[in-house]
């Protein structure tokens, strides 16, 4: 009877350890999917274009960078 209730108890902390540690591992993989900056994988003209579509830019200071960006990309 004894070596059952302790076979019993120790499948329940290793179940529960099994939980926890699935439960972990998921939140940490979610909160780094959030934390992942997506305009990282973008070109920066693509970015300059939205924010000029946007109106951030004048027509200026977008013909500007534009060509900063492209003598860079050219160097």
């Amino acid at each position: 009877m004894i070596v059952m209730m302790t076979v019993f108890w120790l499948g329940v902390v290793v179940v529960g350890v099994m939980i926890f540690r699935g439960q972990n591992s998921n939140s940490r993989s979610a909160a780094t999917s959030r934390t992942r900056d997506p305009s990282r994988d973008r070109h920066p003209l693509d970015i300059l274009d939205e924010r000029f579509a946007r109106g951030e830019l004048d027509r200026e200071e977008y013909e500007a960078r534009k060509s900063a960006l492209q003598r860079r990309d050219r160097g």
